[in-house]
């Protein structure tokens, strides 16, 4: 059974860039848009895995990060932050790794294999 990926990315174009990144190496990948739409896309397909931006419109990343602390059986899908701010490796203290953008891919592919297989 594929490792499924959840990407939270509000640029369309970085987000379909790494949609296609991480279904290109074998994983099923869900996108979002917003950290409302990823909530919601959390519930519903359970991912493995989820990258994070920051900042989005509407709301913070790492307050997505707190609500999914909270839902049973969740709480512990690791998270790789991917943003463009400075100071984001501090913003989600317990994710599995930060990158900024722009982020290399054969790192982001490193760590996810690393951390999810």
């Amino acid at each position: 059974m594929k490792k499924k990926i959840l990407v939270i990315e509000d640029d369309s174009h970085i987000r379909q860039y790494l949609v296609s990144l991480i279904k290109d190496h074998g994983y099923d990948v869900y996108e979002a848009g917003d950290v409302q739409e990823g909530l919601a896309q959390t519930e519903k397909h359970r991912p493995d895995l989820i990258t994070l931006d920051i900042e989005m419109p509407g709301d913070w990343g790492p307050r997505f990060y707190h609500h999914l602390t909270k839902i049973p059986g969740l709480k512990k899908t690791p998270v790789i932050v991917i943003s463009g701010l400075p100071g984001h490796q501090c913003a989600v203290m317990n994710a599995a790794a930060s990158l900024s953008k722009p982020f290399d891919r054969e790192e982001l592919l490193d760590i996810i294999r690393h951390t999810i297989g």
